[in-house]
């Protein structure tokens, strides 16, 4: 990539999206409202009024219950609206600017009020959080009130002698206070929660009463999302949702991370959430490799990655099947629901900039010896790769080179990699303007990344319009248009290869300085400049002359279109389409050792999802007495279409000229690819509550997938769920919870959902080519699939139950949850006997179980005027069991690398590390049972046979938040663990057969020792061993016996982790510091992410450094991309 290019094209889009806000104009307009009302209430109406104009109402809540009847007024004035209304009643109103004071009128003078002179009362009002601002102080029985101002205060002025004065806000007990000659009266609000009603974002985008839910639903709200400016933004819910583990990317900014809810649920398909933006599904993750293929390593990208952070209101997590039940064959790993901004009214221009600058370097590096240098045997070595050489004095050698130099050490690691750097800048624009709102907003990303020479771009551009219109408003529209431009640039690779810069940082001899090679092509003869001939590849030249760059074009779009049919009934219909368009490239030059004239692949993918749904809900309280009810019916038309094609030139004839045809037929090759799916589904919800406390749910739904075949692609999905509100039921009876209990609620629930088959699985696909000896034309078929028109989806059947309890005013809080799922008719290949002309048919059995449970506590151990502690703990414990496979069957590949695999063995649990152990003593009667057994030399042993050696699964997960409020200042931090399970590391391995690894060297030095073991004497017997051994022997034996990964049970370490995840501090000034100037809101902020790791075992590797997230097979790492440290400053600045 040319650098130079990529800054101004940067300059020239921050300069376009900056002109692009600047033409943005606001016109106010005055609401004439339209109102058609035959029995209702005052307080329906009001929001009616609200919700056309900009006015606020303050009014005493009992008058919200009045009756209404047979008001009907067009394009009238607020006035004549108000009036029209409150015909025959006795409430008075009073219009100031934008706001309306609603009292009841007064025949008489109440005793002891009698008319005097007109007089003054001043006062503040607050909370034990500090001043409020907007509270209705009314003198009761008068149209005399007002608001309070920035700073909580009021005036008041009234001729009432002994006057009562009112003092209401939402979210707040009312209070009425008897001035009794005060001219000053200064009043504490008190929250009242049962006033407070947590509306939370449910499948298919329909918001619920958290209360009415009998299923756990956790909303994460956009300062959670935006507070540490992760770029994928999924990492964002690391250690904050119970149950919920995820794996951040190997392969850099932007990459896949894999997350995965109450454990995983196939052993084919893919482990991943699905991910649902306003209501429309969006592709995410990349298919799964399990099934017996090798861990992938090559980097990556994760389309969910596009989406900007910023521009997110909110994320609900469905972790259970009861909840995500309506989204069907697609909801068998759960679904995120991702709510993005609309414009809401916004005091000023209503435009928001935000910027941040972050910097990364590598959070943990490996533990290495800095004492031997390069070299076997103790002696020095110039063309040799290891470091078994002898210790660094500063004495003089002859390098690779011929030169003479001084011996030292040199940190290679620190001295390639660099400090990176990451700029984000955002500009959006929120308003609303009569019934119409808008936001609008755009941002771009630059990444520098630690790694030379990666880099990755994201341009964002949003704009979302939401109107009502119509007669009352009883239509309403909503449509958005999401533009992302992603651009990465060099994405890491893992694992033991050359092109991999962490494998060449961490196996080259530490008495070699890596910045000797800067200048990675040699002047004289154009080739790689490098200390090792043969396969080594200078990481400075793979910076530059080694490249990979993917460029992706996408847009998602969605828009609705809504009726009011009555106050009670409404239908919805929407349409969705994610599609992009993704560019792939690589470039190897002339001079590589494995290429002489270079190579080249150029690839192109286009993708498109379409969605089409309809919905209609009627939802009414009190139906037949205290009998209310919800009934929705929808459906939805999926249409999934990917083609691809790839180009490759194994050999370029001309040098360095990067085009296709720059090749000759026999060393230039195409493949293209083609996938095409539809799903028709239709789904239903009844829903029945009781008083406001006791609720029941059902609902259903069907798909016809395309994928399975055409006499059996019909399935149904059902869940019912009940949940009942013990406290509302007690204080809706009269009979009152004692004060410091608040809340109380339990829930049960059954669903079941699926996991559908991916296209083509069923069926065997021809493909055509030509011939190059001939030119004449071949068909070829890949795959070898019996056909079997009895398979179906996988069916996963959940139970779940649960109880939330909270006390002291919400003060604190207790959420608890148990579940149990068993995902059955896996779909599995099963293997055939190669005479019948197939390799395997794929065929539904087996029988994944997930028990566990999950608690969440919230507490707030302090609250004061000025300061307030909050802090949220939540626990996790999830037991992964393969019940049974297939007849036959009793183990299935997740993942293998030569004598390392990770395994579904039926009867155990899922993702049993299997490798090789050493060789100990197995006689139970020898006095030595167990003991390693050690061959002639006196070295450890490997025993050949494939045995379990470890779980990837962990036992918990914990993750501790805490939010520390002084005055305008916040302070968080979040510390999470993972406790028990296991994890092989490949890097570990390779530094110890390297002689690089800390552990090879023992007090300084590199003595020979004695193995902890017996040697077999011959005679059935065995003796203790007094053999000394070098260490280099040690390690070669350990590393290098029964396979490329050595003897497993050597480097298969606890993954147990404890660390502080991140830390943030945010200051926002005060309004009253802003009153005079051009800004609404300024707020500042830093943050660090990955602080310090507590706890580990890994010696320097990070556990989450996952080989790769595109499999189920997560127990193996092997030199992928160490996970970053960041520190972050941002700043925003509302006009």
């Amino acid at each position: 990539m040319n650098n130079n290019h990529a800054f101004q094209s940067s300059k020239f889009l921050r300069a376009l999206l900056v002109l692009f806000f600047m033409t943005v104009s606001v016109q106010w307009t005055f609401a004439q409202l339209n109102l058609n009302v035959s029995r209702t209430t005052l307080g329906t109406v009001i929001e009616q009024i609200k919700s056309q104009s900009k006015y606020q109402f303050f009014y005493d809540d009992k008058l919200a219950t009045m009756a209404v009847e047979n008001v009907k007024v067009k394009n009238a004035s607020i006035e004549d609206a108000l009036n029209a209304i409150l015909k025959g009643k006795n409430i008075s109103f009073k219009v100031e600017d934008n706001i309306i004071y609603l009292s009841e009128k007064s025949s008489a003078p109440q005793e002891g009020n009698q008319q005097g002179k007109e007089h003054t009362i001043t006062g503040q009002v607050s909370d034990d959080m500090g001043p409020l601002i907007g509270v209705n102080v009314l003198v009761k029985g008068t149209s005399v009130g007002c608001i309070t101002d920035i700073d909580g205060n009021f005036t008041l002025t009234t001729t009432e002698a002994n006057p009562v004065v009112q003092f209401s806000y939402v979210g707040y007990k009312p209070q009425e206070i008897a001035a009794k000659g005060q001219r000053t009266i200064n009043v504490m609000m008190l929250a009242d929660s049962q006033l407070i009603e947590e509306v939370v974002v449910t499948a298919l985008g329909i918001k619920r009463s958290e209360k009415a839910l009998s299923y756990n639903v956790q909303q994460v709200n956009a300062d959670d999302i935006t507070k540490n400016k992760d770029v994928n933004f999924v990492n964002s819910l690391n250690g904050k949702v119970a149950g919920v583990n995820i794996n951040a990317s190997s392969s850099g900014v932007g990459g896949v991370s894999k997350v995965v809810m109450r454990g995983t649920k196939s052993i084919m398909q893919t482990s991943n959430a699905l991910y649902v933006i306003d209501g429309v599904p969006v592709l995410s993750g990349r298919s799964n490799k399990a099934g017996g293929t090798e861990f992938d390593s090559q980097g990556s990208t994760e389309p969910i990655a596009d989406i900007n952070p910023e521009d997110i209101e909110s994320m609900s997590v469905l972790k259970g099947a009861s909840a995500a039940a309506l989204y069907g064959s697609r909801a068998g790993n759960g679904v995120i629901l991702i709510t993005t901004k609309k414009g809401t009214k916004s005091e000023g221009l209503g435009v928001t900039f935000s910027g941040s600058v972050s910097v990364e370097n590598v959070f943990m590096k490996p533990e290495r010896q800095t004492i031997f240098g390069q070299g076997s045997n103790g002696i020095f070595n110039a063309t040799s790769s290891s470091n078994w050489g002898p210790a660094i004095t500063g004495q003089s050698y002859t390098d690779w080179n011929g030169r003479t130099q001084n011996m030292q050490y040199f940190d290679n690691v620190a001295n390639f990699f660099k400090t990176g750097v990451n700029l984000t800048e955002n500009i959006a624009f929120s308003q609303q303007f009569d019934r119409t709102s808008v936001y609008l907003s755009a941002t771009r990303m630059d990444d520098f990344s630690k790694i030379p020479g990666a880099e990755y771009s994201r341009t964002n551009l949003m704009s979302r319009i939401t109107s009502s219109f119509g007669k009352d408003n009883r239509w309403s529209v909503d449509a958005k248009v999401q533009y992302i431009l992603s651009d990465a640039t060099n994405r890491p690779i893992s694992g033991a290869r050359s092109d991999n810069y962490f494998y060449s940082m961490y196996m080259m001899p530490i008495s070699l300085d890596i910045r000797e090679f800067k200048q990675a092509k040699n002047p004289e003869d154009g080739k790689m400049y490098w200390w090792e001939k043969g396969s080594g590849q200078n990481p400075y030249w793979a910076k530059d002359y080694n490249t990979n760059q993917d460029k992706r074009n996408r847009f998602l779009l969605n828009g609705s279109l809504k009726y009011q049919i009555t106050d009670w009934l409404n239908a919805e219909i929407k349409a969705g389409s994610d599609m992009y368009f993704t560019e792939t490239e690589t470039k190897l030059y002339a001079g590589s050792p494995s290429s002489e004239n270079g190579r080249y692949s150029f690839g192109e993918q286009k993708f498109y999802e379409n969605n089409f749904s309809f919905l209609v809900t009627a939802q009414k309280d009190r139906v037949l007495g205290d009998f209310g009810g919800v009934f929705t019916f929808g459906g939805n038309l999926m249409e999934r279409k990917s083609t691809g094609v790839s180009n490759s030139v194994s050999a370029l004839t001309v040098p360095d000229l990067f085009w296709l045809t720059n090749s000759t037929d026999s060393n230039r090759s195409i493949s293209q690819t083609y996938t095409h799916r539809k799903t028709n589904s239709l789904y239903g919800t009844l829903g029945v509550n009781y008083d406001g406390w006791a609720f029941l749910d059902l609902t259903g739904r069907n798909d016809w997938s395309s994928t399975l075949s055409k006499s059996n692609r019909s399935f149904f999905y059902p869940s019912i769920s009940a949940s009942w509100v013990i406290s509302d039921m007690i204080n809706n009876r009269g009979k009152g919870m004692p004060e410091w209990f608040t809340y109380a609620k339990a829930r049960v629930s059954f669903a079941q959902v699926g996991n559908d088959l991916d296209p083509y699985q069923l069926y065997n696909v021809y493909g055509i080519g030509s011939i190059y000896e001939t030119g004449g034309t071949s068909a070829s078929v890949s795959g070898s699939t019996l056909f079997n028109e009895d398979v179906r989806s996988e069916l996963i059947s959940s139970w779940e139950a649960g109880a939330e309890v909270r006390f002291f005013n919400n003060r604190l809080g207790l959420d608890v949850a148990w579940y149990k799922s068993n995902a059955k008719r896996q779909l599995l290949n099963l293997p055939m006997n190669s005479l019948s002309g197939f390799s395997s048919m794929k065929i539904n059995a087996g029988n994944i179980q997930n028990s566990g449970v999950e608690i969440m506590l919230n507490a707030t151990p302090v609250q004061t005027k000025e300061f307030t502690w909050d802090a949220q703990v939540n626990f996790s414990t999830n037991k992964n069991k393969i019940i049974e496979l297939a007849d036959g069957i009793n183990e299935y590949t997740l993942g293998t690398y030569d004598n390392l695999k990770i395994l579904a063995v039926a009867g155990g649990n899922y993702g049993e590390i299997w490798g090789t152990t050493y060789l100990r003593v197995t006689d139970e009667n020898s006095p030595y049972y167990g003991k390693m057994l050690l061959n002639d030399a006196g070295l450890p042993q490997g025993d050949s046979k494939i045995q379990k050696i470890g779980d990837q699964q962990a036992t918990c997960l914990v993750g501790w938040t805490n939010t520390f409020s002084y005055k305008n200042f916040t302070l968080s931090f979040l510390v999470d663990a993972r406790i028990g399970g296991e994890i092989f590391s490949g890097s570990n391995r390779m530094l110890q057969a390297n002689g690089v690894a800390a552990c090879t060297v023992v007090n300084g030095k590199r003595d020979k020792f004695v193995v902890d073991g017996v040697i077999a004497d011959g005679n059935g017997g065995y003796s203790p061993s007094t053999i000394e051994v070098e260490p280099q022997s040690y390690w070669t034996a350990v590393t290098g016996s029964t396979g490329n990964m050595g003897i497993g049970e050597a480097n298969l370490y606890d993954a147990t982790n404890v660390r502080l995840r991140n830390v943030s501090l945010n200051y926002t000034f005060p309004r009253k510091m802003l009153a005079k100037g051009p800004f609404q809101q300024v707020k500042l902020g830093m943050s660090c992410n990955n602080v310090w790791m507590i706890h580990s075992n890994l010696h320097g590797i990070d556990p989450e450094s996952v080989f790769a997230t595109s499999t189920n097979a997560t127990g193996f790492e092997n030199a992928s991309s160490p996970t970053s440290r960041t520190f972050l400053f941002n700043v925003t600045l509302g006009f």
